[in-house]
């Protein structure tokens, strides 16, 4: 098994396992976060891609992007492993930080899928994966609300919150855009997406 699936398959199995500690574990830290909620709805976003690449590509014998899916997959982990370690409750600016962060992994793995489609001229491909990344902002903040916000006890600073998490997935996805289009550049440093 290469390394970018060994990652793919890590990082789900830890994602999964501390989903069902923060569902049904008791502890303070996953108390109106929704959990219930994630565990339903994060490994299915974290499998989409994989299972939609698998279905179109199932007659063509290349390669699945594994490194591209790792970078996908791995903000989920990281938004579940803060919740575990309760940051988001003792750090002020972990989750400005995780939105950007978060955001430049899952559209820098999304990014480079896009790149193999080659849009013309060059450009299109941050303008795509920018607004890819935002749009994902924007359902990021409706499932957010939906799931806790309306009727938890952070309702008061939401629309500040909603406005900053936007803002700031949109800046991250626009940072990966950038280096998605000089990465997979034709005569520049093309790496793999494996």
């Amino acid at each position: 098994m290469n390394r970018a699936r060994t990652a793919c398959v890590a990082i789900f199995v830890l994602t999964v396992g501390q989903l069902i500690i923060g569902t049904f574990g008791g502890l303070s830290q996953f108390d109106g976060k929704g959990f219930g909620y994630r565990l339903i709805a994060y490994p299915v976003l974290m499998l989409i891609v994989p299972a939609a690449w698998f279905w179109w590509r199932r007659e063509s014998r290349g390669a699945p992007p594994w490194g591209a899916w790792a970078l996908i997959m791995t903000p989920f982990l990281i938004d579940v492993a803060g919740n575990t370690a309760n940051l988001y409750d003792t750090i002020s600016w972990w989750d400005d930080i995780n939105h950007f962060v978060n955001w430049a992994l899952l559209c820098g793995g999304l990014g480079l899928l896009l790149a193999r489609l080659d849009p013309q001229p060059r450009w299109t491909l941050i303008v795509l994966i920018t607004g890819v990344g935002a749009t994902l902002a924007i359902c990021w903040e409706l499932g957010e609300w939906y799931t806790f916000i309306r009727r938890g006890t952070e309702l008061k600073g939401a629309y500040q919150d909603t406005l900053g998490d936007e803002s700031l997935g949109t800046l991250g996805a626009l940072l990966s855009a950038v280096l998605v289009e000089r990465r997979t550049r034709p005569g520049g440093r093309t790496g793999s997406t494996g």
